[in-house]
């Protein structure tokens, strides 16, 4: 490994460094203050390595002409995709410790444990977003999703403990079929590079583009990618890979819910994005996959929104609600066909700007739900009655987070799925806009259910609830993302299509 590797992977090693360094001063330092303040303090420097690594400080490029900067025997990629992700990961990470502080007391022996596994599981995304190769890609899965098994289970109660072991085995099977695709792309091309796999599909479909039956132009390719979508769609959680979500995000603790409902869904579909659009996006294979990513969208937005309605539980209903919105979010992925075709940028940019919409909406919705079941100790939907009365400002937070998921104006989710449905409707699905408009409208009953009981329904009890200042803060920055985005997402949507042009150079 290289000086210029190891500055490549400078916000990661800073993360590990982070972590290591707050289970160490853990042992010999018993005041929690100190190492609450080391934490804060240690995010900030992968953030400056990021900064550097976007301005191509160090790497002697320029990043505006369009130039990736390849590491570790060309295995990972830093360009302005995988920094814009990298920034996103950082930033939930901490607003979920942030929220996590008033959260952790219920577990208080393995308080420091808690805060390094989410910061290990943050590593394996940013790892994951920036791979170019399939080995490298399933070891930073697997350091993604383990130390995410233990935060699911880390109360020890009888549902965290379910939630776990039900995440680990299915988060096994899932990872079992995306490395069996994998060795079927790999069997037929002789490669694990993103970019010679392109370049072997191509000449394996090019004799067969005009004539061929065959679904993918061959058998192989159709089976490996099949596998590889299905291993996906468990890690963003689409229909049908979501029969783990609802039990998992009841019985996890809830910051790690909201960690998991957002971070886990930003890095699988970042990896979607680098591995479909580097290897998949010959005109012969872009047209299968987008139809298969078409189907799931529909099925994910249909099942998600109707059976959300149904749920009593707040979390449950959130988890619901994160499986339709993977159904939009897909509907940018059915337009990422045809490689360098206009249309496809805007579907891929559009994925991105949803998926950073979607995280600030969600955070301010689970942390304002933390908030509230800190005083409550309940998250049944009805507990809620009352809480415009009892805690304005958190149930106005609760509140605009849930019109953004609904999408309502003037919010950031608004602009996130306007954005998406356009570039669907620019690429012919004007069906699968359709779809996706009706979706929503069925989405804006158990939303706005929320906010009726919130605000129209007595209170149970009158006793105020009160945050501290940290959780306050962090509801805020959240809040004012959905609304300040909502109004002018120019920046975002800038900063998206910038990245996405990074997807399209080899």
């Amino acid at each position: 490994m290289t000086q210029q590797d190891i500055y490549l992977l400078s916000p990661e090693i800073s993360l590990i460094g982070l972590a290591l360094a707050i289970v160490i001063l853990d042992i010999f330092v018993k005041q929690k203050l100190i190492t609450q303040c080391l934490i804060g303090i240690g995010l900030v420097l992968p953030v400056i390595f990021s900064v550097l690594l976007w301005n191509g400080v160090g790497l002697g490029g320029d990043f505006d002409a369009g130039i990736q900067t390849l590491g570790i025997f060309n295995t990972l990629v830093v360009d302005r995709f995988t920094l814009l992700f990298k920034f996103l990961l950082i930033g939930i990470l901490a607003i979920v410790i942030i929220s996590s502080l008033s959260y952790v007391h219920r577990f208080e022996k393995i308080k420091i444990e808690y805060f390094s596994l989410l910061i290990f599981s943050t590593v394996g995304m940013m790892m994951l977003v920036s791979t170019t190769e399939l080995i490298t890609l399933y070891i930073s899965l697997e350091l993604t999703a383990l130390p995410m098994a233990l935060l699911i289970a880390i109360p020890g109660t009888r549902l965290s403990s379910e939630a776990g072991i039900k995440f680990l085995i299915l988060s096994a099977v899932s990872s079992a079929l995306l490395i069996y695709g994998m060795v079927w792309i790999y069997g037929l091309t002789g490669t694990t590079d993103l970019v010679e796999i392109f370049k072997s599909v191509a000449l394996i479909t090019g004799s067969t583009e005009s004539s061929s039956t065959v679904p993918f132009g061959n058998y192989g390719i159709l089976l490996g990618v099949i596998l590889m979508i299905a291993g996906f769609g468990f890690k963003i959680s689409s229909v049908p890979f979501h029969m783990w979500v609802p039990d998992v995000y009841e019985g996890a603790p809830t910051p790690v819910t909201a960690f998991l409902s957002v971070a886990s869904k930003a890095a699988g579909f970042a990896v979607i994005l680098r591995v479909f659009y580097g290897s998949f996006s010959n005109e012969v294979l872009s047209l299968e996959w987008s139809m298969i990513f078409a189907v799931m969208a529909i099925l994910s937005m249909v099942i998600g929104n109707f059976v959300a309605i149904a749920q009593k539980n707040m979390k449950r209903l959130l988890a619901y609600s994160t499986i339709a919105h993977a159904g939009y979010i897909m509907m940018g992925l059915t337009v990422v066909s045809g490689r360098m075709e206009v249309f496809s940028l805007e579907g891929a940019s559009s994925v991105v700007f949803y998926l950073i919409g979607y995280a600030a909406t969600n955070l301010a919705a689970f942390v304002a739900v933390i908030a509230i079941s800190n005083r409550t100790g309940s998250y049944l939907i009805e507990d809620f009655a009352g809480i415009g009365r009892r805690s304005p400002f958190i149930a106005f937070c609760l509140a605009a987070s849930l019109i953004s998921l609904t999408g309502i104006p003037p919010t950031v989710g608004f602009m996130a799925k306007l954005n998406v449905f356009t570039s669907a409707f620019n690429g012919g699905l004007w069906w699968l806009v359709m779809a996706g408009t009706l979706s929503s409208v069925v989405s804006a009953y158990y939303y706005l259910r929320v906010i009726k009981i919130m605000y129209l329904y007595d209170p149970l009890e009158n006793v105020r609830i009160k945050a501290d200042p940290l959780t306050l803060a962090a509801l805020t920055i959240t809040s004012l993302a959905i609304v300040v985005f909502g109004i002018y997402p120019t920046p975002l949507i800038k900063a998206a299509t910038v990245a996405v042009e990074f997807l399209l150079i080899y």
